[in-house]
């Protein structure tokens, strides 16, 4: 990677490299303890919103409603008692025994793709009056491989001195990890933490996610008590009022953009999808660790279910971490097949798609500097 000073390009872009791309499919990362829970944070696209940011539809009037009531959650967390004092270490020693508040301890933002929940959910972790460490944001993913690594009660013992856990992207689809948070939540609720929540639930009911809602309050036994469900109804905020996705690339701007451009990362996009097997997909976080940019060749539709939600995954840590992504083959609206796109996990495959387009449309630069 070159050691030269980027001049003055657009953001993401740095000057010709003296070096070959890196590869994704050359990483193979392990992630200790301390940076999972040291990460549980909003991520880089989520770092600067708040609730000032959020730009709510003024056809949706529960966008706006959102934010009011989030407003006053946040609010609601800033009293003295609410949960233990004092910064505590990665196991949360030294902890005061928290008492729990009344009225509602969680929120559940309901609602389709690309309606701005993350933002939403991010900007209530902003918001409350709590330093980073008595608070926590990670997605449900991130949450079950932190037990995973800590086990299930020193997890308990780490979060439950927090005023605030907010978990993004809830899973119904996996009945033993939801079971596993489901318990885990009810002991932290136990001990005065308040929850967020947004939720990938499985589609295809009435009201899309009304009964979501409900799927996600039943799944959480006995916690149903504690949360208020925020309908959030809208259009997906990142096509609104823009334009279609740009086509692909050739194969040979995409290679050029790669060397041209420092820190990027140039795949064949089949190879990519066989790595991803061998990755943990709580650690895809790590697998894009200093990349500038993610340079894709071949794309095409993705051969199975397990591999579909895999790249989901990606492309969610690729969102939220603002990398680009320029390629060639066929266009991201064509990865998943109309079986998929019908199935039980359409609203992931659609967010997928969703975000990778809009990583698209930035990944244009690239190819204009290249």
């Amino acid at each position: 990677m070159s050691s030269s000073t980027p001049g003055p390009t657009a953001p993401g872009i740095g000057p010709a490299a003296d070096t070959a791309p890196l590869s994704l499919c050359a990483r193979e990362p392990h992630v200790p303890a301390d940076r999972l829970v040291a990460e549980m944070v909003p991520p880089p696209r989520f770092d600067s919103v708040r609730f000032g940011t959020y730009i709510p539809d003024p056809n949706q009037p529960s966008q706006s409603e959102a934010v009011r009531v989030l407003e006053g959650f946040a609010a609601g967390l800033g009293g003295a008692g609410a949960t233990g004092t004092g910064r505590r270490g990665l196991f949360g020693l030294g902890r005061a025994k928290a008492k729990p508040a009344t009225g509602p301890r969680g929120v559940y933002l309901d609602g389709g793709y690309g309606v701005g929940k993350t933002h939403l959910l991010a900007s209530l972790w902003h918001a409350t009056p709590a330093e980073p460490a008595l608070k926590a944001f990670g997605t449900f993913v991130e949450l079950t491989n932190l037990v995973g690594a800590l086990g299930f009660q020193q997890t308990v013992r780490t979060l439950s001195g927090h005023r605030l856990l907010c978990i993004d992207e809830f899973e119904l689809d996996d009945p033993g990890d939801t079971v596993l948070v489901s318990t885990l939540l009810g002991k932290l609720v136990d001990a005065g933490v308040a929850l967020a929540a947004t939720s990938n639930t499985l589609p295809g009911k009435l009201g899309e996610g009304r009964f979501a809602a409900a799927d996600f309050l039943r799944e959480i036994q006995g916690l149903s008590a504690h949360f208020r469900a925020l309908r959030i109804d809208g259009e997906d905020y990142r096509h609104r009022g823009l334009p279609e996705a740009p086509p692909p690339f050739t194969d040979e701007q995409v290679t050029k953009a790669a060397y041209a451009t420092e820190g990027a990362a140039l795949d064949d996009f089949p190879r990519l999808l066989d790595h991803l097997a061998k990755v943990h997909p709580s650690r895809y976080g790590a697998l894009t660790d200093g990349l500038r940019a993610v340079c894709l060749t071949d794309v095409r539709p993705v051969p199975d279910q397990s591999t579909a939600l895999r790249l989901v995954v990606l492309a969610d840590r690729l969102y939220d971490r603002e990398v680009p992504v320029l390629a060639s083959g066929l266009p991201f609206d064509q990865l998943f097949s109309e079986e998929m796109l019908k199935g039980g996990y359409r609203k992931k495959y659609f967010r997928a798609i969703s975000r990778l387009t809009a990583l698209a449309r930035d990944a244009g630069r690239l190819v204009q500097h290249g």
